[in-house]
C-alpha cells in the first residue's frame, strides 16, 4: 500500500511540472479545425456543445447541408489506445485456509479502438467502432486468452432532425441511452462502472453492451431530453429468442446547457427484457436462434449530473431484477435475483484549456444475501494531464488507483495502480 501511494504521489508531481503547451481532438478536429475543448470538457468527456454535435448527427448545428461528406474530406478516421506499466496488490482473508496476499507488476496495451464517423448527406451520419484482437500481453499468463477479444463495437447509420431536434434515428450496433451515464466516454480507463459491468445469475444479459436495433432520441422545447428504443439485449451475439427488449429513458435539463459542463441535469431510466429458458428449434442462417419460455428481466434506475464552473458531480443508482426461473441459484433459491448498486463521481478541470484532470469515484454493488460473495465496494481516483501541440492528436499522462472489495465475508481487497499514456488522434 504505501509504495502505491508513492508512486501516485511521484505521478502527480510530474504531472504538476509538465509544460503547458495546446492540444486539440481526432477526426472531427481536422476536419473542422476544432480545438479539443470545442466538443470535450478534457477528452473523453463530452461537454454541451460535443453532446449537441454527437445529437445532431455529427453536424455543427445549424450548418446541416453545408458541410463536407467523408467523400470530399481527408478519412475520418481516429485510433486510440493506452499503454504503460501496472501495479496489483491483493489480499484474501479466509477462515478455513488463512490469509493470502501477493504482488505483481507489469508493462501491457490497455486498449486499441479504430473509429471512424461523418456525414454522409444532409442530417445522415454514421459511426463505426473496431476493437481488433490484442493477444500481447494476454489476460492469461498460460497465453490462451486475448487481452481484447476483436469486436465491432458500434456500427450504425444516423438519420438526424427528421423533427427538426425532436425526433433522430439510429439504426446498427450503438451504445443505448440507457446508458445515462457514458462508460465509453469515461475518464476511468482501468476500473468500469460496476453497476454495469455486474453480471447477475440470468447469464444472457449485460447491461454495459452495446446492442443491436434502433432507438429514437430528442429534446423538447421544455428541455426534455428522451431515448425510446427496441434491441436484441444479447449484445454482440447473434440474438437467442424471437422476443426483443424495449427501454424508455426521459431526461430534464435545468438551466442553460446539457447538463455537462453546463446546467443541472436529473434523469429516470427503465430497461424490461426477456431471456429464454429452453433453446428453439430453429436457428436462422444469420445465427438467430427462436429460444422459448421466455422469462423477464427489468432495470429501473435514475441518474443526476450537477455542473459548477468546471467540477461536476454526477451518480447513479439502479436496481436489476431477474425472473426466479433465470437464477440457477447453487443454493436452491427459488426467488427472483435482486441486486442494486451505482456509483458517484466527482470531476474537475484546472489550468487553461482544462489540461489538467482530476476525478474520484465510488462504486457499489449489493446483491442479495444469499450472494453475498459478490457485493462489491470501491474507490478510485486519477489524475490526467494532457500535453502536446499537434493538430487534432491527444496525448494524455494517466495516473490512475483503485482500492475494492469484494464480498462482505472473507473479503478479498485488492489495489490497483497504473500510470499509462493514453493516445488519441
Amino acid at each position: 500500500m504505501k509504495r502505491l501511494f508513492a508512486y501516485l504521489s511521484l505521478a502527480a508531481g510530474v504531472i504538476m511540472i509538465l509544460p503547458d503547451t495546446g492540444d486539440a481532438i481526432p477526426a472531427f478536429a481536422r476536419k473542422h479545425g476544432f480545438n479539443c475543448n470545442m466538443c470535450h470538457t478534457s477528452f473523453t468527456k463530452l461537454n454541451d456543445w460535443g453532446q449537441r454535435f454527437r445529437n445532431n448527427g455529427y453536424q455543427v448545428p445549424g450548418q446541416q447541408g453545408l458541410e463536407k461528406n467523408v467523400i470530399e474530406t481527408a478519412p475520418p478516421i481516429s485510433i486510440r489506445t493506452s499503454t504503460g506499466a501496472t501495479l496489483y496488490h491483493s489480499k484474501q482473508e479466509d477462515y478455513f485456509e488463512g490469509t493470502t496476499a501477493g504482488n505483481t507488476s507489469g508493462f501491457g496495451i490497455y486498449g486499441f479502438d479504430l473509429l471512424a464517423a461523418g456525414v454522409l448527406h444532409k442530417n445522415i451520419s454514421f459511426l463505426m467502432i473496431y476493437t481488433p484482437r490484442v493477444d500481447e500481453p494476454t489476460s492469461d499468463y498460460k497465453g490462451t486468452d486475448a487481452s481484447q477479444p476483436g469486436a465491432l463495437e458500434s456500427a450504425n447509420i444516423v438519420f438526424s432532425n427528421l423533427i427538426p431536434n425532436v425526433l433522430n434515428l439510429r439504426i446498427g450496433r450503438f451504445e443505448p441511452a440507457y446508458h445515462a451515464i457514458s462508460s465509453k466516454r469515461s475518464y476511468y480507463i482501468m476500473q468500469p462502472y460496476e453497476i454495469y459491468s455486474y453480471q447477475s445469475r440470468s447469464g444472457g444479459f449485460n447491461y454495459d453492451d452495446n446492442q443491436f436495433g434502433l432507438e429514437l432520441t430528442g429534446q423538447l422545447y421544455t428541455g426534455t431530453q428522451y431515448g425510446l428504443g427496441l434491441v436484441n439485449g444479447s449484445g454482440p451475439r447473434p440474438d437467442n429468442n424471437k422476443a426483443k427488449d424495449v427501454y424508455l429513458t426521459v431526461h430534464q435539463v435545468i438551466g442553460r446547457g446539457e447538463g455537462q459542463s453546463a446546467g443541472q441535469r436529473v434523469g429516470v431510466f427503465g430497461y424490461l427484457g426477456r431471456q429464454p429458458t429452453s433453446v428453439g428449434m430453429i436457428v436462422a442462417p444469420t445465427g438467430e436462434n427462436n429460444g422459448t419460455n421466455n422469462k423477464k428481466l427489468y432495470r429501473l434506475g435514475g441518474d443526476v449530473s450537477l455542473t459548477w464552473k468546471t467540477l461536476n458531480l454526477r451518480g447513479l443508482f439502479m436496481h436489476g431484477v431477474d425472473s426466479r426461473e433465470l437464477n440457477p441459484s447453487k443454493y436452491g433459491m427459488k426467488d427472483d435475483y435482486k441486486f442494486s448498486g451505482g456509483f458517484v463521481e466527482l470531476d474537475y478541470a484546472a489550468l487553461p484549456n482544462n489540461r489538467l484532470l482530476a476525478s474520484m469515484m465510488y462504486n457499489w454493488v449489493e446483491p442479495p444475501w444469499y450472494d453475498i460473495g459478490n457485493r462489491i465496494r470501491s474507490i478510485s481516483a486519477l489524475l490526467r494531464y494532457y500535453l502536446g501541440d499537434w493538430t487534432a492528436v491527444n496525448v494524455a499522462l494517466h495516473a490512475e488507483y483503485t482500492h475494492k472489495q469484494t464480498s462482505k465475508v472473507f473479503p478479498l481487497k485488492e489495489d490497483t495502480f497504473a500510470l499509462l499514456v493514453d493516445f488519441d488522434f
